[in-house]
């Protein structure tokens, strides 16, 4: 039986919910605001991370681990950045436990208080610019071009999975550099990567641009970012990448010879993304029957059900299956033979199909009597009977074309949500229909905070490409450099 979804129309919080639990990709753990995330849910998490990580090291990265703990003393070291992340803390103040005198658990022991208490990591400049005065001294020691996987805690109290969780998996790549230029450069090719990802594998399109001041990373003197738009027509921020200037490199006298001989301190970078990845892929491309995903990064890509009354007809299948398999994995093509004799067809399709798996081949007598198959799309929902010959060659261009169809309707959905607002009362109409408002704003906080406060929109990014024509600015009429993008977010 098909397991029913909450319509998007209807509440499109309770589908997405709906959605993640029944598609068996998350459920929430006994932790408070933590999630398990299931084995079908970190498949396509490992598919996001090996892509990922093939692209970092291809442009020179490499992985390390740093410790998951961080004296408090170092988030004093750099003002903007222990700001930032103050009030998301967990902390660690001690070290035992010991049975509790009633004879009733177990109690922390107050003899076993830690001298300085530790923060679970929330990110790691600090730790890691620790870690690096100890390589550099000399401009010989750079670039130094790290990246690492791990779990970051921030204590969030409003969680929604993949989306905003107390813990979740990341990568961050922290980077250090002799010159500003070199830095600069780093933080603006990881952005293109972000992007090239995200519309490549993932199938979402995203805007690549510049957060405003109020928006950057503590710490960072420019944070680049990728925008991505759901399908309720609110942004998600998929992705930044930030030049850190030399603040921690001050913070934690990280200092270098450079080639005339001269002292100065190292400039650096940090980039990220992370399990909220899920929620866009989730969001951007998933309908009322379940998930939709991009074939380059479903767990498996095809799945071939046999249609069997007897054990003689599902041996005969199964031998004419054992066939195609190889030759579709020739192909580079994922592909599980679902021959369970506990579920009957119907539920097997209705599973596949909540589950989002590209393309399904369902196989039955008639079939192999007539050398065809039956072959179902699930980004259209159609279906249609193909011959057997050269079956592996029209599926790996289906797969192609399924790729990019996912990716085009997305792309019309955001064209289709995307306009030109000029007057600050045009934009709290158009704000409350949802999508990317392309407004002039005069550059100051005070004005992107009063638009905030008012009408609960952000500005998503100064985009780098597209119109850079200055106008006045649509709340105070002050001059615009360019237009910016607002959006309600999540």
């Amino acid at each position: 039986m098909a397991k029913e979804l909450t319509p998007r129309s209807e509440n499109y919080s309770q589908w997405y919910n709906d959605l993640v639990i029944k598609a068996d990709l998350a459920e929430n753990s006994a932790v408070r605001g933590c999630m398990v995330i299931k084995p079908y849910g970190y498949a396509i998490w490992e598919k996001m991370q090996a892509e990922l990580d093939r692209m970092f090291k291809e442009t020179g990265h490499v992985n390390a681990y740093f410790p998951l703990f961080i004296p408090k003393s170092f988030f004093s070291k750099e003002a903007d950045h222990v700001e930032g992340f103050a009030k998301e803390c967990a902390v660690v103040t001690h070290y035992r436990l010991k049975n509790s005198p009633d004879g009733k658990g177990v109690v922390v022991d107050p003899e076993a208080k830690l001298e300085e208490e530790l923060i679970v990591r929330p990110t790691s400049e600090t730790i890691i610019w620790s870690t690096y005065k100890n390589w550099i001294q000399s401009y010989r020691d750079l670039p130094i071009l790290c990246n690492q996987w791990a779990n970051v805690v921030r204590w969030e109290m409003r969680t929604r999975l993949f989306l905003r969780t107390a813990e979740f998996l990341w990568q961050e790549g922290h980077t250090a550099h002799a010159t500003e230029a070199e830095a600069i450069a780093e933080a603006k090719q990881m952005l293109e990567v972000y992007a090239d990802f995200a519309e490549r594998f993932m199938a979402v399109p995203v805007i690549k641009g510049v957060k405003s001041a109020n928006e950057r990373f503590a710490g960072a003197l420019e944070t680049f970012c990728i925008e991505a738009l759901m399908q309720d027509g609110k942004a998600l921020q998929a992705g930044t990448s930030h030049f850190l200037g030399q603040n921690f490199a001050k913070a934690f006298d990280v200092t270098f010879v450079d080639k005339n001989n001269k002292q100065d301190y190292v400039w650096a970078t940090s980039w990220g993304v992370s399990t909220r990845l899920m929620g866009a892929l989730i969001m951007t491309h998933s309908d009322d029957h379940g998930l939709v995903l991009p074939p380059n990064l479903a767990p498996f890509q095809v799945v071939i059900v046999p249609i069997y009354k007897n054990e003689e007809q599902l041996n005969a299948i199964s031998a004419k299956v054992n066939e195609i398999i190889p030759k579709l994995k020739g192909l580079e093509i994922s592909v599980k033979f679902d021959n369970n004799d506990t579920k009957k067809p119907g539920w097997k399709f209705a599973e596949y199909e909540l589950k989002g798996v590209p393309v399904r081949l369902a196989m039955g007598a008639r079939d192999l009597e007539n050398g065809t198959v039956e072959v179902a799309r699930r980004d259209t929902l159609t279906k249609e009977t193909v011959s057997l010959e050269g079956i592996e060659i029209y599926i790996k261009r289906l797969l192609t074309d399924i790729q990019a169809n996912i990716f085009n309707k997305a792309i019309d959905y955001r064209t289709s949500v995307t306009r030109e607002v000029n007057s600050y009362e045009e934009f709290k109409v158009e704000i409350e229909k949802g999508g990317f408002l392309l407004c002039h704003w005069d550059g100051t906080p005070e004005t992107e905070e009063k638009i905030k406060e008012e009408t609960k929109a952000t500005i998503r990014c100064i985009p780098l490409d597209g119109d850079k024509t200055p106008g006045v600015c649509m709340v105070t009429g002050k001059p615009s450099a360019q237009r910016v993008i607002f959006a309600r977010a999540y």
